[in-house]
């Protein structure tokens, strides 16, 4: 009996094994403070080349929300980095159909209570079965209710790989039904967009929707640009079926407009909310033809840039940095102080000085992108964006000017600016001296630096950091260059009387540039801060000769030479920054009128001239931008691109990016630009604005605005 018992045993296992649901598969759940985040496989597993779908579920707190893919009038949207197993392959989220939430004025999109996010998951098909695979999501979000928080999450998922295709499992069949029964599911209905001025039409072409007891129509657009979040939607039903009013909330982006389309019927007195995922043509007619000789072709699109391209663009940026008016006289004092020195003495140099510089761009790059990660608008000089760390910057520019006329020396290196900062010939020098070069460099952009910064701070920070410390690296190489090669270095002019005059008449740079600097605080913070700051410049150069008079003297007098020196150096510095912080800013183009050709930028007022179909030139630019101002000068201020704009109709808005604007900042980033200058050209028709290079010739506007009929 019991040696027919034991087979029995084991075939009824078998057959209960077999009959078994397939087992749940679903990782760990992380709870933030207002979340609980959650992956979730569909099936027991995946094969080979299958195709799998994985939903991240959050549990939201009650009365607060997360965001859509377009948030509305604020918010960013959930987002999820995966990291997988080589060959894997993450798809798009497939986006719920969102809920309005108005707060205040402002309306956003997004989700309350629960909601399942899904994402398709293909296996390659060299995938080889056996032990699960772990899955990473790092998961970020934005939580809203009267405060916003940003929050994040990594999520894993152990995924098991196996010989056939994988069934559903039971336990997982609830959460998918629910979450493919909030997707909005492709439009019965054509739909089209008629395009308006100051109102678009959506026309759902839907006649038995005018037999059903239709309310509460709302289309949610993919791109913000096309309906303006906060307005309502009037809706008309007839015989042929549903039209929504919208408001554009700015020009109406190419290709179709496509959204959610949501609405409740009545059916057997239940509501019953529908939602369509809609591709409305637009009608719109082709842009004119661009005149692709004067597009920025690397800037014109970031998403093509590649991080090997971003790093090439760089460097060659960096290169180009060397030849800015703040930049060149500094490395030009290197480059003589080198000619005391022995080949092998040169190659120290030179790579000290590239650690400076690197270290300096590791420096401004990290604090950018920790700013930008904590939900800082910022961009490439945004420092210089503070009127204190630009009168530090003044009185710097002032002090080696004054040093290069000889009214005091730093180091004994008549040359080596930073050279007396430390002994080893002067190596603390070198490094001092790649700082300071990096730190003056700052005001400029270069060309190729826009696409390949732009680029960056879209990238993860290790990419960002790349790029960035590519741009260093560009701006070392010349003088690094320069120290690796004997014959360059045998070419150098002898030392003589000839280096005092050279040394002397680069001082006129720098207090050039410390008179600029001075003139950005005009237009950042106002005449106290002007005033504070030019009486902090006597007082810096007091103590700049005070220091180099005491230089001879005994102990005593050197010592209480540099501290009052340095007490006077403070007290200006703290001085312009008291002041600073109490000024209220005078804006670039903060004034329009008769005498000026340009009107200040607001998106309000591009909008209401795109929405009339005129030509419209936006330039973004800086006090403190060299590049900008000399672009102004050269190319968009002359009589005759005066002329030409007056002719073809063109309105000149000025954006001022002086001080912090976080509007302009977002309208640098969606153009693939992390600083200024960037000039756009909106040619009538077109859907997309020219963008034009960097520097700017008179030669290159007028070849833009060429396809503009006067």
């Amino acid at each position: 009996m019991s040696k027919l018992f034991l087979p029995a045993a084991l075939a009824l296992t078998v057959l209960a094994s077999s009959a078994a649901p397939a087992a749940l598969v679903a990782g760990p759940a992380v709870a933030t403070e207002n979340v609980e985040s959650r992956l979730t496989l569909e099936t027991e597993g995946a094969a080979p080349g299958q195709q799998v779908w994985v939903a991240l579920t959050q549990k939201i707190r009650p009365h607060w929300h997360t965001y859509w893919l377009n948030p509305g009038d604020s918010g960013i949207a959930t987002s999820i980095g995966w990291t997988l197993p080589a060959g894997w392959q993450a798809g798009d989220i497939n986006w719920p159909a969102p809920e309005r939430f108005p707060i205040g004025p402002l309306v956003n999109f997004g989700y309350k209570d629960t909601v399942h996010l899904l994402v398709p998951l293909t296996l390659p098909a060299d995938a080889k079965p056996g032990a699960p695979v772990t899955l990473t999501a790092a998961v970020d979000w934005l939580v809203c209710e009267d405060i916003c928080i940003p929050e994040s999450a990594t999520l894993t998922l152990d995924v098991p790989v196996l010989h056939g295709a994988a069934k559903p499992a039971a336990e997982a069949a609830a959460l998918f039904t629910e979450a493919r029964a909030s997707l909005p599911v492709p439009s019965p209905y054509p739909v089209r967009l008629v395009p308006g001025e100051k109102q678009h039409k959506l026309v759902i072409q839907a006649p038995e929707l005018a037999q059903g007891k239709i309310r509460d129509a709302f289309f949610f657009p993919d791109d913000f640009k096309t309906a303006a979040s906060n307005a309502a939607q009037p809706m008309q039903l007839d015989g042929q079926g549903l039209t929504l009013a919208l408001t554009p909330g700015g020009a109406l982006p190419a290709g179709p407009a496509k959204g959610v389309l949501t609405f409740v019927e009545e059916l057997d007195g239940k509501p019953l909310r529908h939602a369509f995922a809609i591709s409305a043509d637009t009608g719109a007619g082709a842009a004119a033809a661009p005149a692709a000789a004067v597009l920025d072709a690397a800037a014109k699109e970031t998403a093509g840039t590649s991080l090997a391209g971003a790093i090439l663009l760089a460097l060659l940026g960096g290169m180009i940095l060397n030849l800015m008016p703040c930049v060149f006289p500094v490395l030009s004092m290197k480059a003589m102080a080198l000619i005391s020195h022995g080949p092998g003495h040169a190659r120290q140099h030179g790579l000290v000085y590239t650690a400076g510089v690197l270290a300096c761009f590791a420096a401004i790059a990290g604090a950018l992108l920790a700013l930008r990660a904590g939900g800082a608008a910022i961009g490439w000089g945004f420092q210089l964006q503070d009127p204190l760390v630009v009168s530090i910057l003044a009185y710097v520019m002032l002090l080696l000017g004054l040093s290069l006329s000889g009214v005091f020396n730093i180091g004994t290196s008549a040359m080596g600016v930073g050279q007396g900062l430390a002994s080893k010939g002067g190596l603390a020098g070198s490094f001092f001296t790649g700082v300071l070069a990096t730190v003056v460099a700052t005001p400029c952009t270069a060309p190729f630096m826009g696409t390949a910064l732009g680029y960056a701070i879209t990238q993860p920070w290790y990419a960002a950091m790349a790029v960035f410390l590519s741009l260093g690296l560009g701006m070392a190489l010349p003088f690094l260059a320069l120290t690796f090669s004997p014959a360059l270095l045998r070419r150098m002019p002898r030392p003589g009387l000839w280096m005092d005059r050279v040394k002397q008449a680069l001082a006129f740079p720098l207090y050039a540039s410390a008179a600029w600097l001075v003139w950005v605080l005009s237009v950042q913070a106002g005449p106290d801060t002007v005033a504070a700051v030019l009486a902090g410049m006597v007082a810096v150069a007091f103590a700049g000769w005070l220091y180099g008079v005491t230089r001879q003297s005994g102990t005593g007098w050197r010592v209480g030479g540099g501290l009052v020196a340095l007490a006077l150096v403070v007290a200006s510095v703290l001085g312009a920054g008291r002041t600073a912080v109490n000024a209220a800013p005078a804006a670039l183009a903060a004034s329009s009128g008769p005498a000026k050709n340009y009107e200040a930028f607001s998106e309000a007022r591009l909008d209401e001239l795109r929405g009339q179909n005129k030509p419209v030139f936006v330039n973004f630019t800086a006090a403190w931008c060299v590049t900008c101002l000399v672009n102004e000068r050269t190319s968009l201020s002359t009589d005759t691109v005066k002329a030409a704009m007056k002719q073809k109709g063109i309105t000149y808005l000025k954006g001022d990016w002086t001080n912090r604007d976080a509007k302009i900042a977002r309208i640098l980033e969606s153009h693939g630009r992390s600083g200024v200058p960037l000039y756009l050209l909106y040619l009538p028709g077109a859907a997309e604005p020219l963008v034009l290079p960097q520097l700017l010739t008179e030669g290159t506007v007028l070849e833009a605005m060429a396809p503009i009929q006067g």
